[in-house]
């Protein structure tokens, strides 16, 4: 098998080291390997497959000779130099929100929308929830019909990166926090991201927005609540849809359950239900207190979770590079 010379540009922070812990498990046929960050992680070691690797500064050169780009170092440097990596004929994953709204870029989940890669060879992740709730949506969508959405959700501290899991630790210590404007080890708070004209957080228009353009349902009626929680790792989301079908619950059980990327974990009375213990480290989407929703015709209730520094990031970027593979080894140098 053909070898897959790989980068991974933000390579030191909490998404970058799970790419190369999920590359390593999914055994990714990595060739050559090449560590990129900013200038102050220059000279760090990480290590893949056992082998150590020193990061080197990231610039307008780093890409050549390579086939693969993977980015997680933030909206700013993936607008610099994902087009660059592009440029010198790399598939570029995309793991910041710099090109999720563009038309003409994809913004894929795998098991969702894997055909939208035919757009372009720079493909962008989706929001860690939205990622979660787009599997039991399209799972939906297929069966049911799909025609007005809302969301809450419940997200970790992971989702701010190393900052927030270091504000939540610093708080509980009984420190004052950096990062967030309140103490997250006491409370949740109700904003993600920065306050919009419209009275909606930018976390929230991400997940309506990223939610019509997976699905292909650019009039989708869709609303969202974005919560930090005081959790580590495993966002929450509870997810109100209104079907275009009836449906009977065992129906939408068993659609779910046969979706690829979903496990259903519904019993209510026995305490089985999704948690953010039960999704850690792990690649599914957890979906549980699947139920009527009382207040409106053809409406559904359930919740999911799922591992937002895995499935919410890293894995799902792996994930597409994977399903990808056979178009990487015909161009691969």
């Amino acid at each position: 098998m053909r070898k897959i010379d790989t980068c991974i540009v933000g390579a030191t922070g909490l998404v970058g080291q799970m790419m190369l812990k999920v590359l390593e498990e999914y055994d990714f046929p990595v060739g050559r390997l090449k560590l990129l960050a900013s200038k102050r992680s220059v000279g760090k070691k990480c290590l893949f497959k056992d082998e150590e690797y020193t990061v080197e500064e990231l610039t307008k050169t780093s890409f050549e000779g390579y086939d693969l780009a993977l980015f997680s170092a933030g909206a700013g440097i993936s607008q610099e130099f994902a087009p660059i990596a592009k440029e010198r004929g790399l598939l570029v994953i995309d793991n910041s929100s710099a090109w999720r709204e563009d038309p003409t870029i994809p913004l894929i989940v795998p098991e969702v929308n894997l055909i939208d890669h035919e757009m372009d060879r720079l493909i962008a992740n989706p929001n860690c929830s939205t990622i979660q709730a787009v599997l039991p949506l399209k799972a939906l969508q297929q069966t049911f019909g799909i025609s007005r959405v809302n969301y809450s959700t419940y997200q970790a501290v992971s989702g701010s990166g190393q900052k927030g899991m270091e504000d939540l630790w610093a708080t509980r210590n009984g420190q004052a926090p950096t990062l967030y404007p309140y103490d997250i080890s006491q409370t949740v708070i109700p904003e993600i991201d920065v306050a919009l004209e419209n009275g909606y957080t930018k976390e929230e228009q991400k997940m309506m927005n990223e939610t019509r353009k997976i699905l292909h349902l650019p009039d989708l009626p869709v609303s969202a609540t974005c919560v930090r929680v005081p959790i580590e790792v495993g966002h929450g989301v509870s997810i109100a849809v209104q079907l275009e079908e009836p449906f009977s619950i065992d129906a939408i059980q068993q659609c779910l359950q046969d979706f690829p990327g979903i496990q259903v974990v519904d019993d209510l009375p026995t305490h089985r239900y999704p948690t953010s213990v039960l999704a850690k480290r792990y690649d599914d989407v957890f979906v549980g207190r699947i139920r009527r929703d009382m207040a409106v015709e053809n409406g559904v209730l359930l919740y999911t979770v799922a591992d937002n520094v895995r499935k919410g990031a890293a894995a799902n970027a792996v994930q597409i590079a994977t399903a990808l593979l056979p178009q990487l080894m015909e161009v691969a140098k």
